[in-house]
């Protein structure tokens, strides 16, 4: 989620956050300085200094959506019928018959969370105060009261209780004091794909100053640091109420930060989406990236470039890793005020992730529309 490109659709770089089969997080952080309105690079709690021109595709663009991001049409299908296009407000998880999304996809790899404890063989935190490239204003912790499972559904927290850490292990080891705590949560070398399709059903948080994000970084900055190598920006959200009920979808790419572009596209769900499920996904091709919201097709895109110099489809051609995550300020959204309450969650029933039977070395033939 990378504010330096991260203004979907219309990001700019606003210096930023953060978003496959052959594969979070660490974002792609690059070294989004508030300079750049649309830098949005996330370090990557790699071994990346966090900043954003990390080498290590690591660099996070935290779920970077620029201020900029604006014509988003995310309209993310959920597989499962039990999405919340319709404002259904429950928070049960889906049965296990609701995992084929449509004919061609074959499940290779899912977190239903019907564990008590979050699964260490998928899921690594990344632990931080640096504020993710883009100013933000939170720790990223790994403690139970910011990320856990209960009743099927992964809770990620947000919550005002003035955390003091690292800045930046273990390059930056400094201590620092942020007014909130947060998680993020990525399957860097745990999950890493190149081409397929990525999905989570989600319920996301409102107010000024939230930014959710549900993202792919790549595994390994082969192009070169933030965004040289990519990030794709499943969905990320800011500032949600419901007159402002948008979701992006969105790309970062070209050179190493601040010479990184971005593109994508924005979408309003048929009801608000602090209040219901809906399933986000893209499906990811040799050559195309499509955005859906329960199964409804947003946006694609086939014009993308690395300045590396390497041919088309680079940079979307390597193994990416999934995050998730809940950023509080930056770049994008701005601090919260007087009106935004705390705790806020984002709430995650499943994350899954499917291969095309048809041709699953380039993941043609799967198109859903």
């Amino acid at each position: 989620m990378s504010l330096l490109t991260r203004t979907a659709t219309g990001w700019v770089l606003i210096i930023g956050f953060a978003i496959l089969f052959g594969c979070s997080t660490s974002a792609t952080q690059t070294n989004d300085s508030d300079a750049d309105a649309d830098a949005n690079p996330d370090s990557d709690a790699d071994t990346d200094t966090d900043s954003d021109t990390d080498a290590d595709s690591d660099t996070d663009t935290d779920a970077d959506a620029d201020a900029d991001a604006d014509t988003d049409t995310d309209t993310d299908t959920d597989a499962d019928t039990d999405t919340d296009a319709d404002s259904d407000t429950d928070t049960d998880a889906v049965t296990d018959s609701d995992t084929d999304p449509v004919s061609g996809w074959t499940l290779i790899w899912s977190d239903e969370f019907d564990s008590a404890e979050i699964d260490a063989t998928k899921w690594e935190h990344e632990v931080n105060c640096w504020g993710g490239g883009n100013n933000e204003l939170q720790c990223y912790v790994e403690n139970s009261k910011n990320s856990y499972i209960e009743d099927g559904i992964l809770h990620i927290v947000a919550i005002a209780d003035s955390p003091s850490g690292q800045v930046n292990p273990p390059g930056d080891t400094s201590i620092t004091t942020m007014p909130y705590s947060s998680a993020r949560l990525r399957t860097k070398n745990k999950g890493d794909w190149k081409y397929g399709r990525i999905e989570a059903r989600l319920k996301l948080p409102d107010q000024q100053g939230l930014w959710p994000a549900f993202w792919m970084l790549p595994t390994d900055s082969v192009y070169g640091g933030w965004a040289s190598s990519g990030e794709i920006d499943i969905m990320e959200a800011v500032n949600l109420s419901p007159a402002a009920n948008l979701v992006y979808g969105t790309l970062h790419y070209g050179g190493e930060w601040p010479n990184n572009v971005h593109s994508g596209d924005s979408y309003t769900p048929p009801a608000y989406v602090a209040d219901n499920f809906y399933t986000y996904a893209v499906e990811w091709e040799e050559g195309e990236i499509r955005w859906y919201v329960d199964d409804v097709l947003y946006a694609t895109q086939n014009d993308w470039y690395t300045n590396s110099g390497n041919a088309f489809p680079a940079p979307f051609d390597q193994p990416f890793h999934i995050l998730l995550n809940v950023a509080v300020g930056g770049a994008w959204p701005g601090p919260p005020d007087a009106s935004t309450t705390f705790p806020k969650e984002m709430l995650i029933d499943y994350v899954r992730v499917y291969q095309c039977s048809t041709d699953p070395i380039t993941g043609h033939g799967c198109a859903t529309n």
